[in-house]
């Protein structure tokens, strides 16, 4: 029984080192990215209309126009499945001297374009962060520039950068290809700003969904851990209940076997002293008579050295008549009878406590010599007794 505890101890122990080896994870703030929001956008945006999209990219003196206020307003919602819509609605000036369609102006004109696009967040192909947000998009609008107006086919590619769950600053490229007019040329638009998130609903990113699956794992070991303790914990108490039980059971057998070893000797005691109050014999009387003769003399000087010698012993006097006269007279007759017997024993030393009288007049005959039937006074003599019975110690 022992070695069976050592082994589940063991045992419990062994399972449960993986578990404490392990460091507690706990989900942060850095494991948490805005999975679906509204945006506003206030910046710049800059146009280049020079005629040719290839040289010049980054001419900013003589092809890019922009203005020192911002003039670019954007509303967009974004979703959790990376998709996003937006409005965006920018103001500009091609100012005199820069290149437009191929030519530099000699007069300021305004540039104005509303534009809806549909993008999309790279981050949800190539692993989510919660401070770079990659994007591409297409979409259509109306453009005036160089007054004349058009609509445009729309193509974005761009980022967002976050300093916090809510700011940060979206920086994107337009090409934009008129639908249509001879009179207007394709051209670019930049922009730069800062954005503004609100009705956010946030998510794990996929460093936060793998650490997450390692806590729902740790919790998983540790239950289990738990569960194994709580079951070697039930077996080893288990254990103890049966080795208590099984104590308990044979202390019971042992008790149950003393206390019948205690009674048989108790018993073998009272019929070795039956035995012996036997040997002396009984009190026999007279008819009619409760006089102690010569003869029951001896048995009760007998009878009462047994009890001088054996304190523990206590006895009943038990005294009879025979069936002649009537069930009432010997009622009486037998009770004089065993007071005497009993004052007989005192008078030896006896203490009265030892001593139980019952008187049963002829109610315990010894043979048929019962009312109306003729017997020997032989037969008569055996009934008027007192007997002596042993009693439990």
């Amino acid at each position: 029984m022992k070695n069976i505890k050592h082994y589940i101890l063991i045992a419990t122990l062994f399972l449960s080192i993986p578990f404490f080896a392990q460091e507690e994870l706990k989900l942060t703030k850095k494991d948490s990215i805005v999975k679906s929001s509204w945006m506003l956008g206030l910046g710049y945006n800059f146009v280049d209309d020079s005629g040719d999209v290839a040289d010049g990219l980054f001419n900013f003196k003589e092809e890019w126009n922009g203005l020192t206020f911002p003039n670019r307003l954007s509303i967009g919602r974004y979703f959790k499945s990376g998709v996003g819509i937006e409005a965006i609605a920018t103001y500009n000036k091609y100012k005199e001297g820069k290149v437009v369609d191929g030519i530099k102006v000699t007069d300021v004109t305004d540039y104005l374009g509303f534009d809806a696009r549909v993008s999309y967040d790279l981050n949800k192909l190539f692993g989510e962060t919660a401070w770079f947000d990659p994007y591409v998009g297409g979409g259509i609008g109306y453009t005036e520039a160089n007054n004349v107006g058009r609509g445009t086919y729309n193509a974005v590619v761009g980022f967002r950068t976050w300093f916090s769950d809510k700011v940060g600053l979206d920086f994107n490229s337009s090409g934009k290809w008129t639908m249509g007019s001879n009179e207007a040329t394709n051209h670019l638009q930049h922009s730069v700003g800062v954005v503004y998130q609100f009705g956010i609903e946030k998510g794990l990113s996929k460093k936060g969904e793998e650490k997450l699956a390692l806590i729902e794992a740790q919790e998983t070991e540790k239950q289990r851990v738990n569960d194994s303790i709580a079951t070697a914990n039930r077996i080893k108490e288990e254990m103890l209940l049966a080795e208590k039980l099984a104590k308990e059971k044979e202390q019971a057998r042992l008790a149950a076997l003393e206390k019948e070893k205690i009674e048989q000797a108790k018993r073998e005691r009272i019929a070795k002293l039956q035995g012996e109050i036997k040997d002396y014999g009984l009190v026999y009387f007279s008819l009619n008579s409760s006089y102690i003769n010569r003869n029951s003399r001896k048995v009760l000087e007998s009878l009462a050295a047994l009890l001088k010698e054996t304190p523990d012993l206590n006895l009943t006097i038990a005294s009879h008549t025979d069936s002649r006269g009537s069930s009432g007279y010997n009622k009486e007759l037998s009770q004089r009878r065993v007071e005497t017997t009993k004052e007989y024993l005192i008078k030896q030393g006896v203490d009265s406590s030892r001593l139980i009288t019952k008187a049963y007049g002829e109610e315990k005959l010894l043979n048929d010599c019962g009312d109306g039937v003729y017997c020997p006074e032989s037969k008569h003599k055996i009934n008027r007794r007192s007997e002596f019975i042993v009693l439990e110690f």
